[in-house]
């Protein structure tokens, strides 16, 4: 048995991991898409570097695209098994992989007419909206806390990661010449304690485990301050410089955490009476799905709902719906509050939005997630006096600000915490995924410091061999 990782390997996007058993059965953990790693991204997307046709089973943790994203090219290129979920995932993938899809076409149109122009032949999106619809029927919901079996030799369990909606954890026992092996995927693993979620479920012991370790070196400022940091910079932007408040911002879980703390500005009364809104295709449709799966909702979230129908609704918030509205957005001229996908602003209409608005000092571009250095997020995070957008330069005159509170992904306590349910003598390998490498590397310091006797961060397309 051995396990090749084709993503997500001293990165933190395109999360891919290939295991192959010793009888040629081969599953997926995620089929994710690359982002933000800036003139690599294409090249990276364009090859799995396994053969689609092989893959019997993708077993997916949750519906970000960095993690099911590249799922319609899988099945273009021949995938045909089942790929399992639980029900919210499946229904949050449906949506996000048209929206991305969507995007695509968006901005290979915009691309391709400045390539027109110039005399360069036209590119072509890595897949279209009929490629994302025909994955959906592959789409396989399973429940929480339940073992099951996939073929004979293979079960699998799915437990709550805390992440986002749906999101889980997947742990698979493979038995194999009279011996069972339990290899555990965190996918992305949540923050104990989230306003909104379940914090991630315990687990059975495992012989191998991957685990993601985007903050594994590094502490959270507590999530209780972020009203207050948010109500900031509204009055700061909205009030104080009459300016427009930028903020890019996941599709799903970011954009639904920033609606229920605005909702609690304005159940206090304290937030300005300034516009609001969502401008993201999807938008309306993710926080529908989210409504619609109160069972993974956190005891204080359920306790709310007994007085409050709608915690992610308020007077003053509009979702934008049509390109029409979008483009009008540009044309206003007061303050107003605006939130839009994608959360690393490599894609979708904030990049428009940070392109119409960055060269105004009175504005406010507000970073509250993870932004891979390369992308315009983490160019922006870091400081860049100048970024390109859509192929032209763009001094930074608004200002850039972060927010380092809100996260979907755990600390290095919180991967601690998750981790605790094992005992490290019994794990034969740990393999860290999903971080940068610098971050990886002091995550694989702390934890053999833990007693995991090999801790290993794989490099990109890496195998190893797993002893049974």
């Amino acid at each position: 048995m051995k396990i090749a990782f084709h993503g997500a390997a001293r990165t933190v996007t395109g999360s891919k991991h290939l295991v192959t058993l010793d009888n040629g059965t081969k599953f997926l953990f995620d089929c994710g898409l690359f982002q933000g790693l800036g003139k690599d991204t294409d090249t990276l997307n364009a090859q799995f570097g396994f053969n689609a046709k092989e893959i019997k089973y993708l077993l997916l943790s949750h519906a970000h695209i960095d993690h099911c994203g590249l799922v319609p090219k899988l099945v273009k290129e021949g995938f045909t098994g089942k790929i399992f979920c639980t029900p919210a995932t499946k229904d949050l993938a449906e949506v996000l992989l048209l929206d991305s899809a969507e995007i695509q076409r968006d901005d290979i149109r915009f691309i391709n007419k400045k390539r027109a122009k110039q005399g360069q032949p036209p590119l072509e999106p890595l897949y279209t909206i009929e490629d994302a619809k025909a994955a959906f029927p592959l789409l396989t919901p399973v429940s929480y806390g339940q073992w099951f079996e996939i073929e004979k030799g293979l079960q699998v369990l799915y437990t709550d990661a805390g992440h986002i909606i749906g999101s889980a954890a997947v742990h698979v026992r493979i038995t194999e010449n009279g011996k069972t092996t339990q290899i555990s995927f965190s996918g992305d693993v949540g923050r104990y304690g989230d306003i909104i979620l379940r914090s991630p479920d315990v687990f059975p012991q495992a012989d191998y485990v991957v685990i993601e370790s985007t903050y594994g070196s590094s502490l959270h400022e507590d999530i209780l301050n972020t009203p207050g940091q948010l109500l900031q910079w509204v009055n700061k932007t909205c009030v104080e410089k009459k300016g427009k408040l930028i903020i890019p911002a996941f599709s799903v879980g970011r954009t639904q955490e920033l609606l229920y703390f605005l909702n609690q500005l304005s159940i206090e009364n304290s937030l300005p009476k300034v516009p609001v809104f969502v401008d993201s295709p999807l938008s309306k449709e993710a926080t529908d799905v989210v409504k619609n799966h109160p069972e993974n909702f956190n005891k204080t979230i359920k306790k709310l709902l007994e007085t409050d129908k709608d915690p992610f609704d308020f007077d003053g918030l509009t979702f934008i719906k049509t390109v029409e509205e979008s483009k009008a957005l540009n044309d206003l001229h007061q303050p107003c509050v605006i939130i839009s996908a994608s959360g690393m602003a490599d894609a979708g209409r904030v990049k428009h939005h940070i392109l119409n608005n960055i060269s105004d000092h009175n504005n406010t571009i507000l970073i509250v997630g993870y932004c891979e250095p390369h992308s315009l997020g983490g160019q922006l995070m870091n400081g860049a006096k100048q970024v390109r957008i859509f192929g032209e330069y763009y001094k930074v005159q608004a200002e850039v600000g972060v927010m380092r509170s809100m996260s979907a992904h755990g600390d290095y306590n919180d991967l601690s915490q998750f981790l605790a349910c094992q005992d490290a003598a019994l794990v034969k390998t740990l393999f860290i995924v999903h971080g940068e490498y610098d971050v990886q590397q002091e995550f694989q310091r702390r934890l053999l410091k833990k007693g995991f006797k090999d801790v290993q961060v794989p490099e990109l397309h890496e195998v190893f061999g797993l002893e049974i």
